[in-house]
């Protein structure tokens, strides 16, 4: 067995063993492989259980958050997904393999230039990146069957909620950014919004504006 093959496989007991069960989900995460987003003296720490630094102050989520973030989704072949924080791009090309669309927002044009790179590296072509300012969403776009924020509000931001179709799921991690913050699961229905707790996690801030890179 060859050392890539082991570390495949220790990839995917640690999501298992934390939680990640979603068979479409581990097979999604078994083909992207997260060492392409991870730049720098950090690559060789890719397949780690862990969140790790990139560019722009920002941070790539530790793959069992990822993994749990997107079974709570519950992405179906038929969505259309907004992602609001790109980042290192690997979440929104987890969700690309699992959804018929999927849409991701950054501050930071650095960080979207680096992703899209990965992406056509990749061959997502269900993938569309943005650089504007995530918390309003993309009411072009909209509405959205799934929406995933990697960043924390202080609450559901009312613009992405308005892009959710009826029957919609969000998932937003909730909660002040320097403590220990719950990831929600917001339900959309004919009337109204349902809001389940799931997890505590710890995100970056949402924050609103562009960023200078």
């Amino acid at each position: 067995m060859t050392s890539e093959a082991e570390r495949k496989m220790q990839f995917l007991f640690a999501l298992r063993s934390r939680g990640v069960t979603d068979s479409r989900v581990l097979s999604a995460m078994e083909r992207i492989d997260r060492g392409l987003f991870v730049r720098g003296i950090f690559a060789d720490r890719a397949y780690e259980d862990m969140p790790l630094p990139i560019a722009c102050g920002q941070t790539i989520s530790q793959p069992s958050v990822v993994g749990l973030m997107t079974q709570a989704l519950n992405v179906t072949s038929r969505d259309k997904v907004l992602e609001v924080g790109t980042g290192s791009g690997y979440q929104a090309a987890v969700l690309s393999l699992l959804a018929r669309r999927v849409y991701t927002v950054d501050r930071h044009r650095r960080l979207v230039a680096e992703a899209r790179q990965v992406f056509d590296a990749l061959g997502l072509p269900n993938l569309t990146t943005f650089t504007a300012d995530g918390s309003f969403g993309l009411p072009d776009q909209a509405p959205f069957d799934r929406i995933l924020v990697t960043a924390a509000a202080e609450d559901p931001p009312g613009p992405l909620l308005a892009q959710l179709r009826i029957g919609g799921i969000m998932i937003v991690p909730v909660g002040q950014s320097d403590t220990v913050q719950s990831l929600i699961r917001v339900t959309r229905t004919d009337s109204g919004y349902e809001y389940e707790e799931l997890r505590p996690v710890r995100f970056v801030p949402l924050v609103e504006g562009l960023g200078q890179d």
